[in-house]
């Protein structure tokens, strides 16, 4: 018998401190980066994208992979093209822990114009809301001094 799966998680995680470290000019050569890092892990991509301190991926991850371990290696393979390639140069790194959150196939549509959007929504919301509302959304229990 075969394999069946579809995974799709939506993925948030901040730079350090919230800092706004994430200059638009630059950005795409950050999401095409993390991009080829999903690829190379039988990942597919549905949508990226982000503002100044923070980032959104929605992707279907390969049922091989552990989700900390994706994030991890985002995060730090991201950490030294940023280095090297002397983008964002006052970023700090990423901030401790992510938010990963199932989607299912329903959701996935509204949730990458939702993604597409990111400059736009964030006009009225900032990060510590949005976060605070998708953890609300996904009922998940939280402490609010662990989202400073």
């Amino acid at each position: 018998m075969s394999i069946y799966t579809k995974l799709i998680f939506h993925i948030v995680f901040s730079t350090h401190n919230r800092k706004p470290t994430l200059r638009k000019s630059d950005r795409s050569i950050l999401f095409s980066y993390i991009t080829g890092i999903l690829k190379n892990k039988k990942c597919h991509l549905y949508q990226i994208n982000g503002v100044e301190d923070h980032i959104h991926i929605l992707t279907h991850i390969h049922p091989t992979i552990p989700l900390a371990s994706l994030v991890k290696d985002i995060k730090l393979a991201s950490i030294s093209l940023i280095k090297e390639e002397g983008i964002f140069p006052n970023f700090d790194g990423w901030q401790d822990g992510y938010g990963g959150f199932t989607v299912s196939e329903k959701e996935k549509s509204g949730l990458i114009r939702y993604i597409e959007n990111q400059e736009e929504h964030h006009r009225e919301i900032d990060f510590l809301d949005e976060y605070r509302e998708i953890l609300i959304e996904n009922g998940i229990e939280f402490d609010p001094k662990y989202l400073l």
